[in-house]
This record gives C-alpha cells, sequence and structure tokens, in this order.
C-alpha cells in the first residue's frame, strides 16, 4: 500500500494527513499524539474513525495541522483521516457517514461589521 495523502478543514484549521501501514503511531507536527494534544477529549476525537472502523493499530499517520485552536485542529485530523480510510476500504464508509465522521462542518466566524463592536454586538446606545 502506498502513502494516502488526504486534506481536512474545520473552522481556520488546516490538517494534511499521510497514512501508510504500520502499527498504530500518530504523529503530528512531529510530537506524538498524546504530548500535542492532552486531554482525552480531543485524543478520543482524532481516533474516532479508527476506532470504528477497527483499525488502530493497522495504520501509521503523520499530520501537518495549522491554523485555528486546538479542538478545530482535531476535528480536521478527524476528518482528513475518515477520508483516507474511505480510500483504503470502500466498506469503511458505511460505518463513517452515520457518524457524520464524512462532512465537512460549514461554520465559520461571522466577520465583524464596521460600526459594531462585534459581528452582532452593538455599540452601546445612549437616548441622551
Amino acid at each position: 500500500m502506498e502513502v494516502i495523502h488526504k486534506i481536512g478543514r474545520r473552522k481556520t484549521a488546516v490538517a494534511r494527513v499521510y497514512v501508510s501501514e504500520g502499527k498504530g503511531n500518530i504523529t503530528i507536527n512531529k510530537k506524538d499524539l498524546n504530548t500535542y494534544f492532552p486531554t482525552a477529549t480531543l485524543q478520543y476525537k482524532v481516533k474516532q474513525p479508527l476506532s470504528l472502523t477497527e483499525n488502530v493499530e493497522s495504520f501509521d499517520i503523520k499530520v501537518n495541522v495549522y491554523g485555528g485552536g486546538i479542538t478545530g485542529q482535531a476535528e480536521a485530523i478527524r476528518l482528513a483521516i475518515s477520508r483516507a480510510l474511505c480510500e483504503v476500504d470502500a466498506e469503511n464508509r458505511g460505518a463513517l457517514k452515520p457518524e457524520g465522521l464524512l462532512t465537512r462542518d460549514p461554520r465559520m466566524v461571522e466577520r465583524k461589521k464596521f460600526g459594531q463592536k462585534k459581528a452582532r454586538k452593538k455599540f452601546q446606545f445612549s437616548k441622551r
């Protein structure tokens, strides 16, 4: 099996994932998964597509991720891994699609408007 390259995005985070056969090592920006994402919930988000398709120890995954916060980065990695697993085996799609792991979350931060404090918040109104 050759290396499979896929991209996942969430908010402003972009993750490039390289999947190859191996022992289940996940490297993110040249760091181990447990050091890059110290919380258990973020580690679970990254491993979720692997556990659903029962491939936790089948592939080595190398990730380059930038932009956004840690939650956005974790969800971008999750989308990219899900897309890569669908390319490895088309049957994985049946397990990932009902969980919503193949859907790109379109929600982005709304832009700030002029004459306002933030996107929707206004400056304090004074009648007199």
